[in-house]
């Protein structure tokens, strides 16, 4: 039978393109025990095959090499993001988010606080070492006052740099983080009680419970330039004068609900009724097909790219919708991406579309060199084509805007687009269901509404209303 060690983490490393048995931290950092003491909570608790850790950039950047679970590699202070990203997305999973007094501390403070004020379901584990540990030593929010490092030569100085950072206090001042604790890896009698607490922010995330922080001292005898002993001593004697120990918010078992995550913004709540559209179905036949939407603000770009895939939902493919605008209430550049699917889709970003749909001159220009071949490229005919689509590209030059402007209602320049669409089967998707989702799209004025409806299939059939 394998051990608790075994299980939670791999026998070997093969960091350095060698299986070897032992990590990359220093002799005496206290990252290592850290890490050996997560591993094996979430073994003893059977929690191995649901944990998701998010791993930093900084000294424990290369966890996914040791512990034996589902990993996520996040940007310079971005742990706590993409862990509100991967605990909404999978509300099933223990998500760990791992970071340093560097990275959570300073570029990545906002992201953290944020995210606990929210009181996103995930465990944040902040190693704090007082320094930046991988760099080189360098001063950090964490850094005592008087205290040398490679950028505070001569200790650090309050009036200059300011006093160190205390992340739990200002956590604690939230409302809706459940836990909130600082413990030390520092002697053995410490390691045990840091060991139940993080056993305790495992415990909070298996049980849905809520945000948990557990800040953690650590020695770090290399920046420090001291031996193991020497710097295990200065993170008794020195950093818990200035960052005591103990548990700064408990309400574990006043949380015993599980709180329902927030749930964002969708067509669904833009368009079409509660319980309206079934849920999406996977289809191995429908091949996926990635679209681009552009032009300025106010032209209904966002819009036109929310209809089609309010389209793609009602007839059950997988989609999603993704907007980009300037600050600019009208008149700015926007554009947004769409992705239809048949299959379960990974990202919303679309980098080379299949269908590009544009109506000015810059949002061309600027996307037309993008299209795959084989798309189709669909341009306002007031657009002057002085860039021609990649080879294998087609080119629709359509007449929405006049076509608007003739019809009487200059603001369907959109509608006359997803005419476009639709005349030339572009999206894959059934004329029924893009003139009911763009029928939806104006739930709230339901005669405008059918009157799009009408001057998508006058626009199509290019006819006049004159």
């Amino acid at each position: 039978m394998a051990t608790i060690e075994q299980k939670g983490m791999y026998k070997v490393f093969p960091r350095s393109g060698k299986n070897v048995s032992f990590t990359h931290y220093c002799p005496g950092c206290g990252h290592g025990i850290i890490n050996k003491l997560i591993a094996e909570a979430c073994a003893e608790l059977g929690l191995q095959d649901r944990t998701i850790f998010v791993d930093p950039v900084g000294c424990g950047v290369f966890t996914y090499y040791y512990w034996d679970a589902a990993h996520i590699s996040a940007a310079h202070g971005r742990a706590s993001a993409a862990a509100t990203g991967a605990c909404r997305a999978r509300p099933d999973a223990v998500t760990i988010a791992y970071q340093g007094d560097g990275d959570l501390g300073a570029i990545g403070f906002n992201n953290a606080f944020q995210a606990a004020s929210r009181g996103e379901k995930f465990g944040c584990i902040f190693v704090n070492n007082s320094l930046y540990g991988m760099t080189g030593g360098q001063m950090a929010p964490t850094t005592l006052d008087g205290e040398t490092t490679t950028t505070t030569p001569f200790g650090r100085d309050p009036a200059l740099t300011g006093h160190p950072l205390h992340v739990c206090e200002v956590f604690a001042q939230l409302k809706a983080p459940v836990y909130i604790a600082r413990v030390s890896v520092a002697d053995t009698r410490r390691i045990m009680q840091a060991k139940q607490a993080i056993r305790k922010v495992f415990e909070l995330q298996r049980d849905g419970k809520g945000y948990a922080l557990l800040e953690i001292l650590a020695p770090c005898p290399t920046n420090f330039k001291m031996n193991a002993i020497d710097a295990a001593a200065f993170c008794i004697n020195e950093m818990e004068k200035e960052f005591p120990l103990g548990v700064f918010r408990d309400e574990a078992k006043e949380s015993l609900a599980v709180r329902p995550v927030p749930r964002a913004a969708s067509c669904h709540d833009l368009f079409l009724e509660k319980d309206a559209v079934p849920a999406a179905e996977t289809d191995s036949s429908f091949a996926e097909r990635r679209f681009k939407f552009a032009g300025y603000g106010g032209q209904g770009i966002l819009s036109l790219g929310l209809t089609v895939a309010e389209a793609a939902r009602i007839e059950r493919r997988h989609t999603l919708w993704f907007p980009s605008y300037g600050p600019e209430q009208r008149g700015g550049s926007a554009n947004c991406s769409v992705v239809v699917s048949g299959q379960p889709i990974g990202s919303p970003t679309v980098e080379h579309p299949d269908v590009l749909v544009c109506m000015n001159q810059p949002a061309y220009e600027r996307f037309v060199g993008d299209v795959k071949k084989g798309g189709v490229v669909i341009v306002d005919e007031t657009v002057p084509v002085k860039v021609q689509p990649p080879e294998g590209v087609k080119l629709v030059v359509w007449p929405a805007i006049r076509m608007a402007e003739e019809f009487g209602v200059p603001k369907a320049a959109n509608t006359m687009m997803l005419a476009a669409l639709k005349k030339f089967d572009c999206t894959g998707l059934s004329g029924e269901s893009l003139e009911k989702a763009l029928v939806a799209s104006f739930k709230k004025k339901p005669a405008l509404g059918e009157k799009n409806r009408e001057l998508l299939r006058l626009a199509e059939s290019g006819k006049s209303v004159k």
